[in-house]
Protein backbone atom coordinates (compact mmCIF):
# COMPACT_ATOMS: atom_id res chain seq x y z
CA UNK A 1 0.00 0.00 0.00
CA UNK A 2 1.56 3.48 -1.00
CA UNK A 3 3.79 2.22 -3.28
CA UNK A 4 4.06 0.96 -6.97
CA UNK A 5 6.29 0.29 -9.45
CA UNK A 6 5.92 3.47 -10.80
CA UNK A 7 8.12 4.41 -7.79
CA UNK A 8 10.67 2.10 -8.85
CA UNK A 9 13.97 3.21 -10.52
CA UNK A 10 13.96 3.49 -13.94
CA UNK A 11 16.93 1.32 -15.40
CA UNK A 12 19.75 3.22 -16.91
CA UNK A 13 20.06 3.91 -20.95
CA UNK A 14 22.20 1.50 -22.74
CA UNK A 15 25.42 4.22 -24.07
CA UNK A 16 23.40 3.18 -27.47
CA UNK A 17 20.08 5.35 -26.37
CA UNK A 18 22.00 7.86 -25.21
CA UNK A 19 23.65 8.82 -28.19
CA UNK A 20 20.36 8.43 -29.85
CA UNK A 21 18.18 10.56 -27.82
CA UNK A 22 21.16 13.42 -27.07
CA UNK A 23 21.66 13.44 -31.22
CA UNK A 24 17.80 12.99 -32.42
CA UNK A 25 17.45 16.89 -32.41
CA UNK A 26 20.55 17.69 -34.34
CA UNK A 27 19.51 14.76 -36.70
CA UNK A 28 15.88 16.04 -37.07
CA UNK A 29 17.12 19.57 -38.09
CA UNK A 30 19.29 18.47 -40.89
CA UNK A 31 17.12 16.05 -42.40
CA UNK A 32 13.42 17.50 -41.77
CA UNK A 33 11.59 15.24 -44.57
CA UNK A 34 12.95 12.22 -43.06
CA UNK A 35 10.14 9.49 -41.48
CA UNK A 36 10.98 8.81 -38.07
CA UNK A 37 12.26 5.17 -39.37
CA UNK A 38 15.21 7.33 -42.02
CA UNK A 39 16.10 9.08 -39.02
CA UNK A 40 16.82 6.09 -36.80
CA UNK A 41 18.83 4.60 -40.00
CA UNK A 42 20.80 7.73 -40.13
CA UNK A 43 21.74 7.55 -36.26
CA UNK A 44 22.61 3.77 -36.33
CA UNK A 45 24.75 4.56 -38.72
CA UNK A 46 26.25 7.89 -37.18
CA UNK A 47 26.70 5.49 -34.04
CA UNK A 48 28.58 2.62 -36.06
CA UNK A 49 31.10 4.99 -37.41
CA UNK A 50 31.64 6.70 -34.39
CA UNK A 51 35.60 6.04 -33.13
CA UNK A 52 35.62 4.12 -30.38
CA UNK A 53 36.94 7.21 -27.93
CA UNK A 54 33.66 8.77 -28.36
CA UNK A 55 31.52 5.77 -27.88
CA UNK A 56 34.18 5.15 -24.41
CA UNK A 57 31.92 8.62 -23.41
CA UNK A 58 28.32 7.03 -23.45
CA UNK A 59 29.61 4.38 -21.98
CA UNK A 60 31.29 6.22 -18.77
CA UNK A 61 28.01 7.97 -18.72
CA UNK A 62 26.17 4.44 -18.88
CA UNK A 63 28.49 3.00 -15.87
CA UNK A 64 27.74 6.01 -13.37
CA UNK A 65 24.17 5.77 -14.00
CA UNK A 66 24.31 1.65 -13.27
CA UNK A 67 26.00 2.84 -9.41
CA UNK A 68 23.71 5.31 -8.77
CA UNK A 69 20.41 3.07 -9.72
CA UNK A 70 22.58 0.08 -7.59
CA UNK A 71 21.98 2.78 -4.90
CA UNK A 72 18.49 3.87 -5.51
CA UNK A 73 17.60 -0.12 -6.05
CA UNK A 74 18.66 -0.95 -2.32
CA UNK A 75 16.88 2.53 -0.72
CA UNK A 76 13.53 1.49 -3.04
CA UNK A 77 13.73 -2.63 -1.70
CA UNK A 78 14.85 -1.76 2.01
CA UNK A 79 11.51 0.43 2.70
CA UNK A 80 8.96 -2.47 1.18
CA UNK A 81 7.27 -4.59 3.59
CA UNK A 82 7.33 -8.63 2.57
CA UNK A 83 3.83 -7.95 0.81
CA UNK A 84 4.35 -5.30 -1.42
CA UNK A 85 7.51 -6.82 -2.68
CA UNK A 86 5.74 -9.72 -3.20
CA UNK A 87 2.92 -7.75 -5.01
CA UNK A 88 5.05 -5.88 -7.18
CA UNK A 89 7.19 -9.02 -8.06
CA UNK A 90 3.77 -9.86 -9.35
CA UNK A 91 3.07 -6.62 -11.32
CA UNK A 92 6.61 -7.16 -12.47
CA UNK A 93 5.73 -10.38 -13.80
CA UNK A 94 2.33 -9.38 -15.47
CA UNK A 95 4.17 -6.32 -17.53
CA UNK A 96 7.00 -8.60 -18.66
CA UNK A 97 4.35 -10.94 -19.49
CA UNK A 98 2.58 -8.37 -21.67
CA UNK A 99 5.74 -7.52 -23.28
CA UNK A 100 6.56 -10.65 -24.15
CA UNK A 101 3.17 -11.50 -25.56
CA UNK A 102 3.48 -8.31 -27.73
CA UNK A 103 6.89 -9.10 -28.95
CA UNK A 104 5.57 -12.87 -30.02
CA UNK A 105 2.24 -10.99 -32.03
CA UNK A 106 4.94 -8.32 -34.24
CA UNK A 107 6.94 -11.69 -34.76
CA UNK A 108 3.82 -13.33 -36.14
CA UNK A 109 2.79 -10.83 -38.00
CA UNK A 110 6.30 -10.40 -39.49
CA UNK A 111 5.78 -13.87 -40.71
CA UNK A 112 2.75 -13.50 -42.18
CA UNK A 113 0.95 -15.71 -40.29
CA UNK A 114 -3.09 -15.98 -41.64
CA UNK A 115 -5.53 -14.43 -39.19
CA UNK A 116 -8.20 -15.97 -36.98
CA UNK A 117 -11.35 -16.98 -38.73
CA UNK A 118 -14.01 -14.74 -37.63
CA UNK A 119 -17.42 -15.51 -35.74
CA UNK A 120 -20.65 -14.63 -36.86
CA UNK A 121 -21.03 -11.97 -34.83
CA UNK A 122 -17.92 -10.49 -35.65
CA UNK A 123 -18.31 -10.36 -39.19
CA UNK A 124 -21.99 -8.63 -38.45
CA UNK A 125 -19.70 -6.29 -36.09
CA UNK A 126 -17.46 -5.10 -38.64
CA UNK A 127 -20.63 -4.41 -41.39
CA UNK A 128 -22.91 -2.72 -38.93
CA UNK A 129 -20.13 -0.58 -36.56
CA UNK A 130 -19.89 2.66 -38.31
CA UNK A 131 -23.36 2.93 -39.06
CA UNK A 132 -24.28 2.12 -35.73
CA UNK A 133 -25.84 4.78 -33.11
CA UNK A 134 -23.52 5.34 -30.18
CA UNK A 135 -21.79 8.05 -28.08
CA UNK A 136 -18.70 5.97 -28.18
CA UNK A 137 -17.00 2.40 -29.38
CA UNK A 138 -18.04 0.44 -25.75
CA UNK A 139 -21.82 1.94 -26.29
CA UNK A 140 -22.01 0.89 -30.27
CA UNK A 141 -20.44 -2.30 -28.86
CA UNK A 142 -23.05 -3.01 -26.53
CA UNK A 143 -25.75 -1.76 -28.69
CA UNK A 144 -24.95 -4.44 -31.54
CA UNK A 145 -24.54 -7.00 -29.43
CA UNK A 146 -28.19 -6.54 -28.07
CA UNK A 147 -29.24 -6.19 -31.74
CA UNK A 148 -27.57 -9.86 -32.78
CA UNK A 149 -28.71 -11.29 -29.60
CA UNK A 150 -31.91 -10.49 -30.93
CA UNK A 151 -31.82 -11.88 -34.50
CA UNK A 152 -33.67 -15.05 -35.40
CA UNK A 153 -31.63 -17.64 -36.10
CA UNK A 154 -32.66 -17.20 -40.45
CA UNK A 155 -31.58 -13.43 -39.32
CA UNK A 156 -28.41 -14.94 -38.34
CA UNK A 157 -27.74 -17.66 -41.51
CA UNK A 158 -26.01 -15.53 -43.95
CA UNK A 159 -23.17 -14.30 -40.89
CA UNK A 160 -23.06 -17.84 -39.51
CA UNK A 161 -21.96 -18.83 -43.04
CA UNK A 162 -20.04 -16.25 -43.96
CA UNK A 163 -17.77 -17.54 -40.44
CA UNK A 164 -17.62 -21.07 -41.86
CA UNK A 165 -16.59 -20.29 -45.08
CA UNK A 166 -14.11 -18.17 -43.46
CA UNK A 167 -13.08 -21.20 -41.06
CA UNK A 168 -12.30 -22.92 -44.50
CA UNK A 169 -9.96 -20.08 -45.80
CA UNK A 170 -8.42 -19.71 -42.58
CA UNK A 171 -7.44 -23.54 -42.18
CA UNK A 172 -6.12 -24.05 -45.65
CA UNK A 173 -3.89 -20.77 -45.25
CA UNK A 174 -2.78 -21.99 -41.89
CA UNK A 175 -1.55 -25.08 -43.50
CA UNK A 176 0.15 -23.61 -46.36
CA UNK A 177 1.90 -20.95 -43.49
CA UNK A 178 2.57 -23.85 -41.50
CA UNK A 179 4.67 -26.50 -44.20
CA UNK A 180 6.36 -22.76 -44.51
CA UNK A 181 7.20 -22.31 -41.23
CA UNK A 182 8.63 -25.86 -41.19
CA UNK A 183 11.51 -24.73 -44.12
CA UNK A 184 12.53 -22.21 -42.27
CA UNK A 185 12.96 -24.73 -38.95
CA UNK A 186 10.17 -22.49 -37.04
CA UNK A 187 8.30 -25.80 -35.85
CA UNK A 188 7.69 -24.02 -32.78
CA UNK A 189 5.40 -21.98 -34.70
CA UNK A 190 3.27 -25.25 -35.74
CA UNK A 191 0.10 -26.48 -34.16
CA UNK A 192 0.40 -30.05 -32.64
CA UNK A 193 -1.80 -32.63 -34.46
CA UNK A 194 -4.28 -32.85 -31.28
CA UNK A 195 -4.77 -28.49 -31.79
CA UNK A 196 -5.46 -29.33 -35.83
CA UNK A 197 -7.59 -32.28 -35.07
CA UNK A 198 -9.58 -30.62 -32.51
CA UNK A 199 -13.10 -32.09 -32.79
CA UNK A 200 -16.42 -28.98 -32.72
CA UNK A 201 -18.41 -30.29 -29.56
CA UNK A 202 -21.14 -30.83 -31.26
CA UNK A 203 -19.67 -33.52 -33.01
CA UNK A 204 -18.09 -34.80 -29.97
CA UNK A 205 -21.88 -34.71 -28.32
CA UNK A 206 -22.92 -36.86 -31.21
CA UNK A 207 -20.34 -39.43 -31.29
CA UNK A 208 -21.00 -40.00 -27.43
CA UNK A 209 -24.22 -40.43 -28.07
CA UNK A 210 -23.95 -42.89 -30.84
CA UNK A 211 -21.32 -44.70 -28.72
CA UNK A 212 -23.65 -45.15 -26.15
CA UNK A 213 -26.36 -46.19 -27.80
CA UNK A 214 -23.99 -49.08 -29.28
CA UNK A 215 -22.84 -49.87 -25.93
CA UNK A 216 -26.56 -50.39 -25.30
CA UNK A 217 -27.10 -52.88 -27.93
CA UNK A 218 -24.12 -54.58 -27.24
CA UNK A 219 -24.95 -54.79 -23.27
CA UNK A 220 -28.41 -56.17 -24.43
CA UNK A 221 -27.00 -58.09 -27.04
CA UNK A 222 -24.45 -60.28 -24.23
CA UNK A 223 -27.20 -60.03 -21.56
CA UNK A 224 -29.96 -62.08 -24.21
CA UNK A 225 -26.96 -64.57 -25.26
CA UNK A 226 -26.42 -65.47 -21.83
CA UNK A 227 -30.14 -65.95 -21.03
Amino acid sequence: RGISSDQRPKRPLTAYFRFLIENRPAFREKNPEASNLELIKKLAGAWKELPASQKQVYEEARKTDWRRYGEQMAAYKAQLTPAQAAALKEERRKQLAKRRSIRAKRELNLLGKPKRARSGFNIFLSENFQESEGISPVAKLKKLFDTWQKLSTSQKQPYLQLAEDDKVRYENEMKSWEAKMIELGREDLVRSKKQRRKKKPAETAKQAETAKASSGGNKAKLKKSEE
